[in-house]
């Protein structure tokens, strides 16, 4: 084990001993400090050193033809210094290379969420679109909070603010997940650092009869067939687009007017009530041999996966611009309360997981009750 003061020249002229296939030549200098030089003619510099647990370990530093002797021996005092402090220089970069890429927490997030989500997409979706082509390439411990937070900022001048935390939620899921699996460089969350951007998500958009009619006769001119029918019965029904676009003849009970909902986004059962008129469209619906699904795509025979042209030719010419599918809900439940119908029968029609979710619907009771007292203290007023 040769020891002598390492320098450039020496380091350019090293040989390996004879008969052997390599030859440490160790520092005098700079304690662990080592040139190898190996019989093919290859030299390298490391740095060695006897770990906590008393192993000898060493840490590559670089190759003679990579990098400068100045370079090599500035590298060496550093990680030096870490093994003075009660560092491990050498676990460390173990570490490092055992910690994956976001891109490969993201696969098994995804590989989770399939396992138990009904719409495993909407999960795909966000991460290939946004969450990959930003941070695939990084290692988990190379996502800061700084980083998250300055992506963010940049995505907030492109889309809506709920779209944006739903960025922010996805990624900390990944993160936190990785935590629950032990996964090197996930031990602590960068997003959770990043605080949630406050906004009002709470759009609310409300028909009036007299638009709904405006609406109503836009769609009976739809080149889509279905969607009249799809319209009408989610004005009649409250039920989401998607419980209707995948709801079955099964499940339909035209006798006893009652329409099950196997699967609502809570994940409970439940059953609607079907008033005349949406019993009355349910009737007129063209039954395809064979097909299971109430207002299927009459050329695939399936659900449809979206109804976006056609809906936007029919909000332009009711003159409804900016309406949402979902707005067909909310104007449901419109309709429902300022007939007199208490809140709490509103939600269970509506299949409301909690009550914090009907009472966005509150001011329109009290609009309800205002009118009563209203039309009360006139009949009053002429009695006076």
């Amino acid at each position: 084990m040769p020891k002598r003061k390492l320098d450039a020249a020496f380091c350019q002229t090293a040989t390996c001993q004879y008969g052997k296939k390599k030859t440490d030549y160790w520092d005098t200098e700079t304690t662990g400090f080592v040139f190898e030089v190996r019989a093919s003619g290859g030299k390298t510099y490391y740095l060695r050193y006897i770990d906590p647990n008393q192993r000898q370990r060493q840490v590559k530093i670089g190759r003679f033809e990579d990098i400068t002797f100045a370079q090599a021996r500035k590298a060496a005092q550093r990680l030096r210094s870490e093994v003075v402090l009660d560092g491990n220089p050498a676990e460390r970069k173990e570490k490092k290379k055992a910690t994956p890429t976001y891109a490969e927490l993201a696969k098994q997030h995804l590989d989770h969420a399939r396992t138990y989500q009904k719409r495993p997409e909407n999960t795909e979706a966000v991460l290939r679109t946004h969450l990959i082509p930003k941070w695939g390439k990084y290692r988990l411990d190379e996502i800061t909070q700084q980083e998250i937070s300055k992506w963010l900022a940049e995505k907030r001048q492109e889309f809506a603010p709920a779209t944006v935390e739903k960025l922010r939620m996805m990624l900390g899921r990944s993160f936190e997940l990785g935590r629950q699996w032990n996964i090197s460089g996930a031990e602590i969350n960068p997003v959770r650092a990043v605080p949630r951007f406050k906004f009002d998500n709470a759009r609310e958009r409300y028909l009036s009869a007299e638009e709904a009619g405006r609406l109503l006769k836009a769609c009976k001119g739809s080149s889509n067939p279905q969607l009249w029918a799809i319209v009408s019965l989610l004005l009649y029904t409250g039920a989401r687009k998607s419980e209707l676009l995948h709801a079955r003849w099964e499940h339909v009970d035209l006798e006893r007017r009652s329409w099950l909902i196997p699967d609502s986004k809570t994940g409970k059962a439940r059953r609607v009530p079907l008033s005349g008129p949406a019993a009355k469209v349910l009737e007129g619906l063209v039954r395809i041999p064979g097909c299971p699904w109430l207002v299927p795509n009459p050329l695939t025979r399936k659900p449809y996966s979206g109804l976006k042209q056609a809906w936007a030719t029919a909000i332009k010419t009711a003159g409804l611009p900016g309406l949402r599918i979902h707005d067909l809900r909310h104007s449901a439940a419109s309709f429902m309360i300022n007939s007199g119908v208490d809140l709490f029968a509103v939600g269970k029609i509506l299949g409301h997981g909690d009550h914090q979710s009907t009472m966005r619907y509150s001011h329109l009771a009290n609009d309800t009750l205002m009118a009563a007292v209203e039309a009360g203290a006139a009949k009053l007023g002429e009695a006076a």
